[in-house]
């Protein structure tokens, strides 16, 4: 009884798959919208932004200056002015990412922006390291 059992279980495991990922707990979600005449309407930007641990207007003062667009939070949705594909908006978060959420030391997210004397700060609660933000929003 336990040699069938052993030999189902090794059976079993080799017609498993690994679970494939890139080992980064971290992951940016990606932008989620459509288009409405000559508008670009995204859904999920207050959901990056929160799982980002970052205010919802600084993202998008940093998206819509990216963009070089206009555009306003309307109910929960942002309303770019203009037509954006998604890929252009994704690559604008992850520059967003890369610049104002993790810490250029230890590249860990586990940090949080801070104000002092006019300039802004990335303050790694991973490895305690303080970072000047070089973009101005």
């Amino acid at each position: 009884m336990a040699d069938d059992y052993e030999k189902l279980l090794t059976e079993t495991y080799k017609k498993i798959k690994p679970i494939e990922h890139s080992g980064e707990r971290f992951e940016i979600p990606k932008i989620e919208g459509h288009f409405e005449g000559t508008k670009t309407i995204l859904s999920n930007i207050p959901a990056i932004a929160s799982y980002l641990r970052r205010d919802v207007d600084h993202l998008l003062r940093f998206l819509l200056k990216t963009l070089a667009t206009s555009g306003s939070i309307k109910k929960g949705r942002v309303i770019l002015q203009r037509k954006i594909n998604s890929q252009k908006i994704n690559e604008k978060v992850e520059e967003y990412t890369n610049e104002f959420v993790i810490c250029p030391q230890c590249k860990k997210p586990d940090t949080e922006l801070l104000k002092e004397k006019g300039f802004s700060f990335i303050h790694c609660l991973a490895c305690g390291a303080k970072h000047s933000v070089r973009t101005k929003l």
